[in-house]
């Protein structure tokens, strides 16, 4: 599972945590509601047993069962609960079918449309079945005054507005995150793929053995030296590659298994050392340095004063200074 995944699954776990605990408090402010203010023993007994089984319950399957296990678990089992609140207050208020209307949206959350249509009919035939039973069987349910009902009836509304409220904020924040999955995933899948072709040309690369590397390398030098490819201007790895008919990438492996950083490094050192042979031959008083650096491939002085000073550490004029005074006192 990557990352993003994970991420998607971990907001759904913080969902169900969060919901969980949303009806523990709800189930124990009812519980309190039907023992101190709407007395109800039987229903005090009923909410308390929801309660211990819910927070018992979770607690035991969190952990052990996938998410959606105990969605499925939990969206079959809470109609039923809710089964005999409906029949205790079917003569005094339809509200408490207010706690069916989350059982679509989550089934939307966490499972298909098909899933989805499912729990919808599943709830409405435990509605169907509740009206059946009530309109034909006698119930002696503890009757409740008009005050009282519109007082559970309100709590039954805030609460259900709670319910739905962090479903659909979890829904659009669960939603947004598929969605990126879904945009990411490409790109995850190319960097596969690019991960994948690099190994492989890692593979290939170590075919290549040293001997054929320290072979092509004499091909280079020879090339250089006797047809003095270097000064050309526009002289470039392409053009030596085409004149070795030899791949470009295997060029540059040879050069820099000699302990050169790259083809532009081994071409200037080739060009300052053809400068600083020219440097001892011609004579300046017939020649300008501008011949100099153009017999030797560079294109304008600054470049050629900057490549010199970066390969000798000091100015073509110092470097020619140095050497000139160096071959005065040998003469003398």
């Amino acid at each position: 599972m990557n990352t993003t995944d994970e991420q998607t699954e971990k907001l759904k776990q913080e969902l169900l945590d969060r919901y969980v605990i949303l009806m523990i408090l709800i189930l124990g402010i009812y519980t309190l509601i039907f023992t101190f203010y709407v007395y109800n023993k039987v229903m005090s007994w009923y909410l308390t047993g929801g309660l211990v089984f819910i927070s018992y319950s979770y607690s035991l399957v969190r952990k052990r069962y996938s998410i959606n296990t105990i969605v499925h678990l939990y969206l079959i089992c809470a109609p039923l609960y809710n089964f005999y609140v409906m029949l205790a207050f079917w003569d005094n208020s339809v509200a408490s079918f207010g706690w069916f209307l989350p059982i679509p949206l989550g089934a939307y959350i966490f499972f298909t449309k098909k899933e989805v249509l499912a729990y919808s009919s599943y709830t409405l035939l435990i509605v169907v079945t509740c009206y059946v039973i009530a309109n034909n069987f006698d119930f002696d349910f503890p009757s409740h005054t008009q005050k009282e009902v519109m007082f559970t009836d309100t709590i039954l509304f805030i609460f259900n507005i709670l319910v739905i409220t962090l479903l659909i904020h979890y829904k659009d924040k669960i939603r947004k995150q598929e969605i990126s999955l879904h945009f990411k995933r490409p790109a995850l899948l190319d960097a596969q793929k690019d991960k994948k072709n690099d190994a492989e040309n890692v593979l290939e690369n170590a075919d290549i053995n040293v001997e054929s590397m320290e072979n092509l390398f004499l091909r280079i030098e020879a090339c250089m030296s006797e047809n003095l490819l270097f000064k050309d201007v526009k002289f470039n790895l392409s053009a030596l590659s085409v004149a070795l008919e030899v791949n470009s990438s295997y060029i540059s492996k040879a050069i820099r298994g000699k302990g050169y950083p790259n083809f532009k490094s081994y071409l200037n050192i080739y060009r300052i050392n053809y400068v600083k042979k020219l440097f001892t031959e011609v004579d300046f008083q017939k020649t300008t340095l501008m011949y100099v650096y153009t017999e030797a491939g560079f294109s304008n002085q600054s470049t050629f004063n900057r490549v010199f000073k970066q390969i000798e550490g000091i100015t073509p004029s110092e470097y020619f200074q140095r050497n000139l005074k160096n071959n005065t006192g040998e003469s003398t």
